[in-house]
């Protein structure tokens, strides 16, 4: 009874070592599931973004991203918009925008991209509330290079490690997780 009491518990030690290892993503049979909350981190730690466009005479930050899971097998990102001139500090808000977008994972970068954006709505009042056509312009462009380049999430070196050797079929966006779907 007492080396059966004592196997138990070297077992169960050996589970909990074993799930304190997975890191924030969760493997669960062929999936690995990521929260809105696990995008968000690593999205804070990206932002602000600054970028100089007309030859430095208009200057763009991307500040304070709240990403959220509505569903439909797409996620929002809301982020706020500071446009300042030469000298002129943009990193405090003149206005925000949201987009819509579903995910695509990338091996090169282990990460997951946006995949098809959508500005959904912008809200800038130095500009009238609106976007003129060259301020869109911009921020279109901004779009499709961040989709195109960065990972809104990164997957760590062990998760990868672990999915290296299977193919992801696709991504799946519900309200309360993101899935990778291996085959």
């Amino acid at each position: 009874m007492r080396r059966s009491v004592v196997f138990l518990l070297i077992v169960i030690a050996c589970l909990l070592s074993a799930c304190s290892s997975l890191g924030a993503d969760v493997l669960l049979g062929r999936d690995i599931h990521f929260s809105a909350p696990q995008l968000q981190a690593q999205l804070d730690r990206k932002f602000p973004r600054d970028y100089k466009k007309l030859g430095g005479l208009l200057n763009l930050s991307l500040l304070n991203p709240r990403l959220s899971l509505p569903g439909g097998g797409r996620l929002r990102l809301e982020l706020d918009i500071g446009i300042g001139g030469p000298g002129t500090a943009s990193r405090s808000p003149s206005g925000h925008f949201a987009l819509e977008s579903g995910l695509r994972f990338d091996a090169g970068t282990h990460g997951l991209h946006l995949d098809n954006p959508e500005i959904v709505s912008v809200d800038v009042p130095a500009l009238g509330g609106m976007m003129n056509d060259s301020a869109r312009s911009m921020l279109n462009s901004w779009l499709l290079d961040y989709a195109r380049e960065e990972p809104v999430y990164r997957l760590d070196d062990s998760t990868y490690g672990r999915i290296a050797s299977r193919r992801i079929e696709r991504v799946d966006i519900d309200a309360s997780q993101i899935t990778l779907r291996m085959d």
